[in-house]
Formats: structure tokens, sequence, C-alpha cells
């Protein structure tokens, strides 16, 4: 494994103990470290129901927030999110002794826990969409596999100690880590000089790309919200829906970090949805036939499934955000949004499934069938709408999470992800303006020309210099996109036309130019062509 995940950097551990304040507060619900006695029906239905409004809210919120106030968006997010966490798990202390207030501190609670945790959630998204692809992957992959080590440790503590370690150890834990973290992060970089209003046919693409992926993964939410429900009202069922999910993040994390060590490879979220469409679909349509062994089982799957998934989704956002020069807050609350609205519509089909019958059929019934359709919908959309993205021209399609070579020998500078070119590179800025040039967005053309963009044609072999760019990728850890920008670089385009072409700001694509100029290390066009000419000089 490369240098930079031979060792666990502290951002791993914060992010570790981030997702397990998570698992504690949010995932499972109030479910393991709380008195049993103190979990009534009401007391959960009303955390839940508060915790999962505000969560989604939240990520509505950051989306619009952060596309019409990035700064100040970006400056609430950072200053109240471990504070609101703070809070929200003393109100749920407080409530297990204030009996009059109860459901007040505890919908309190939800509230607040809801909202600081999703601003959590956006800072960590921030912290690792800032790294080069590589290390962001790999610290937030080594983060989701240390999580259950400590997870599953607080079950070694005396339940009445553990719920407040929680807001007085791991909250402040986890929030300096952060902030020895973000001293590392380049804020020069244009998702975070972004102004979205600036350029908002960008914004519109990017939905308009990846609304089918945040659609798969909000159905698998879907489910996980069902079983969550289901768990509400069966405890043999929700004594392993926080073991479940922690269980398989470190599975998922495991799994992943073993397949990249090995191997590069490319992974879309909605491949990997239909990779596990059969399989969930499946269970669902099992559970009026088996009994409670078999719905702990497809608890844990459907978690284990759904860890994946997040995981995943971060790293998607994460390459957006540096391929496309767009706000990371923004493409992550967009996904999250839809996620998790999914998830609460979800847990409230398994919670009122118990109440409901079928033609006189186990409410099991029910939840199969509604489950079922959702997913079914989810499929048709993803598969329908990507034929049609095939077949028209001119459209930018959602681009596959990209896991390159953890061990790299011909590109020893990979790691300076941002460094700057030279002063008076003609190349660095595009036409006109040295290599410190303002970072100021131009507009881009409201209607763009009918004609393919190269993302249309990325990983396609069309003419000799295609075939050299790809030999440059492979032998220089070069990502899609910026093999994308190198060809059109090596083609003569302008910093404009290749701005129009891939649907992002000048800007980025002169970000892009300098990371491939560093990669490659040359310092203009000239010498690109001659790479490109000769690959082995």
């Amino acid at each position: 494994m490369s240098g930079s995940a031979a060792h666990t950097h502290v951002s791993s551990w914060g992010y570790a103990c981030f997702l397990t304040v998570n698992a504690t507060s949010i995932w499972g619900g109030v479910f393991p470290f709380l008195p049993m006695e103190f979990q009534t029906a009401e007391v959960t239905l009303t955390f839940f129901l508060a915790q999962s409004l505000a969560f989604w809210g939240a990520f509505v919120a950051s989306t619009v927030g952060s596309y019409r106030f990035p700064h100040a968006a970006r400056r609430m997010m950072v200053s109240l999110s471990a504070l609101l966490v703070f809070a929200g798990s003393a109100c749920l202390i407080g409530a297990m002794y204030v009996f009059e207030a109860a459901l007040a501190l505890v919908a309190a609670g939800g509230v607040l826990l809801g909202i600081g945790c999703a601003g959590m959630f956006m800072l960590w998204q921030r912290y690792f969409a800032s790294l080069p692809p590589a290390q962001g992957n790999v610290r937030l992959v080594v983060g989701t596999a240390i999580a259950p080590f400590i997870y599953f440790a607080l079950y070694l503590v005396p339940i009445a100690l553990t719920a407040f370690l929680v807001p007085l150890v791991f909250v402040p834990l986890c929030g300096l880590c952060i902030a020895l973290s973000v001293r590392e992060m380049r804020m020069d970089q244009p998702m975070f000089e972004d102004v979205p209003r600036d350029h908002p046919q960008v914004y519109r693409q990017v939905v308009a790309d990846y609304w089918r992926s945040a659609l798969c993964v909000g159905s698998l939410a879907f489910a996980s919200g069902v079983i969550r429900g289901i768990a509400l009202l069966h405890q043999e069922i929700s004594l392993v829906v926080n073991s479940a999910s922690m269980l398989g993040s470190f599975v998922s994390a495991a799994v992943l970090l073993l397949l990249w060590r090995r191997m590069s490879f490319r992974l879309g979220l909605t491949s990997v949805f239909r990779v596990v469409y059969p399989l969930v679909i499946t269970g669902f349509l099992l559970l009026p036939f088996l009994g409670a062994g078999y719905l702990n089982l497809f608890a844990a799957f459907t978690y284990m499934v759904f860890s994946l998934v997040l995981m995943l989704m971060m790293m998607q956002c994460a390459q957006v955000s540096r391929d496309r020069g767009i706000n990371p807050v923004f493409i992550y609350a967009f996904f999250g949004a839809v996620v998790y609205l999914m998830q609460a519509v979800g847990f409230l089909l398994g919670w009122v499934s118990d109440f409901v019958s079928v033609d006189g059929f186990d409410w099991l019934f029910f939840v199969a069938m509604v489950s079922s359709y959702v997913l079914g919908i989810t499929l048709l959309a993803s598969t329908g709408t990507l034929f049609k993205a095939v077949a028209s021209k001119g459209t930018v399609t959602a681009d596959p999470i990209e896991f390159l070579p953890l061990d790299s020998t011909r590109a020893p500078r990979i790691e300076h992800y941002a460094v700057r070119m030279p002063k008076g590179s003609p190349d660095a800025a595009g036409e006109g303006g040295g290599a410190n040039a303002a970072p100021s967005v131009k507009p881009l053309p409201k209607k763009r020309r009918n004609r393919p963009s190269a993302s249309d044609d990325a990983g396609t072999i069309r003419d000799r210099t295609s075939k050299q760019c790809r030999d440059l990728q492979e032998a220089y850890g070069l990502s899609t996109r910026e093999t994308e920008v190198m060809e059109l670089i090596a083609r003569g385009n302008s910093m404009a036309s290749i701005a129009e072409r891939l649907v992002i700001s000048e800007n980025t694509v002169r970000t892009h130019a300098k990371h491939i100029y560093t990669k490659l290390d040359i310092h203009k066009r000239q010498e690109l062509l001659d790479m490109l000419h000769d690959p082995e000089g």
C-alpha cells in the first residue's frame, strides 16, 4: 500500500469517532446505550420523527444555502455542527431525569442531533474532497473500517457511563481531529473559490447528471429505513440493527481496501445498485414467508449494503467536486436531501406496516409489496434514462468513482495535488494571464453547441492522440477527467473551449491543467506534445 495509507492519519481517527457518535445518536437510534425502560414506543417514535425531519431538512437547507450564500453557509456549518451534536446528546440525557418534560427534550434532542450530524457529515465531506483522490479515499475508507472497533468497545463500558462518554469525550475528540485535519486543506482550489450563481448551468448540468445516482442510493436508503421502522416495534430486530450497520461498514471498507491494493478499477453508484438489486428485492419478497431469524439476517444485509453505498456516495461527491470545480457541500447536500428523504419515508412505512393488513395477509406482505415497487421504479428510472443519455449527443454523463493505483513509482509527484505552476507559463492560465491570475470565473455561454463532449468519449480510443493520452494516463496516474482535459489541450483547444465542452468553469480547467503538468513534470503545452509523440522520452 502507498505511503499515504501505510499509517493511520488523524483524520481517519476523527472520522471514525464521528461515525461512532452517529451510530450511538442517529443511525440506529437511541437503542444501544440508553436504558431500555426509557425507550418507550412514544419516546422512540418522537425522537426518530424529529431527527429524520431535521436531518433531511439540514441537507435541503445546505443545498440551497451553499448555492445562494456559499460563504455564509460554510461559516455557519463550521461553527455550529459540533455544538449542536453536544446539545442534542445533552437533551437526551436530560430527558431521562426530567420526566415531565421528557418528550419535549427528546424532540429537541432529535432536532439538534439531526442538524448537527448532517453538518458534521458535510464538514468531513469538504475535507476529503480537498485532498488528492487516492489520499482522500484511503483516509475515508480507513476511518470507516476503524469506527466499528470503537463502537463495539463501548459495549465494554457500563451503560450508565456510555451516554455521557458520547457528548463529553467523542464529540470534542472529533472536533479536535477536524481542527487538526483542516490545516492541510488547500482553500485555493476552484471548489472553494466557486460562486455558484456565476455559472448556474454548471450546477444544473451536475444535478441532471447525478440525480440517477442519488436515486439509486436513496432506494437502498428506503430499504434500510423500512428495516429501521420495523425495528422500532420489534425488539429482537432492534438489537441487531446498529451492530449490523457497523459490521457492514467494516466488511465493506476492508473488502474495498483489499481490492484497491490489488488493482485499479472504476465503480459507479448505479452499477452497484443494479448488482445488489436482485438480492434486496428477493429479500423483501421472502419477508412474508420466513420467520424472525430471517428478518434479522435480512436487516443485517440491508444495513451492510447501505453502509457500502454511503461510503461510495462520499467518494462520488468528492470526485464530482474535484472534476467539475463545484462546491463540495452543494453536491453532497443534494445527494443527502434525496437519500435521507427516502430513508425517512421508508422508516414511516416500516413503522405503520404493523397496523396494516392487505386482504388478510400478514403486515410483512404490505412491506414487501411497497418496497419491491419502489426498488423496481428506481431500477427502471436509472436504466431508462441511461439509455436516453447514451443516445443523445452533447450530454455529459455521470462519471464512475476512480480507484487509481495506490502504488505509483512512475509518478512520484502525484501527492502534490494543488501545486501552482511557475509564473509566466503561457499554458498555466490559458489565453492571457499568468499562473497567478485572479480566480474569477467567467459565466459560460447559455446555449451549448450541439456536438459531443469529451466526456461522451471518455476512455474511447479514436486516433493516435487518444491512444497516446491513455498511455500517459496509465503511466502517470491521471484521472479520467484530467485525461480528457489533457487530450483537449493537446488538440489545441483553448481554456474557454474546454470549459464549454465539459460544462465546467475556466478556472476549473486551469486547475486540471496545473495538476496534469505537475504529474507529468512539465511546464507548457509544447512539452506535453513532445511527450505524446515520444512517451518514453
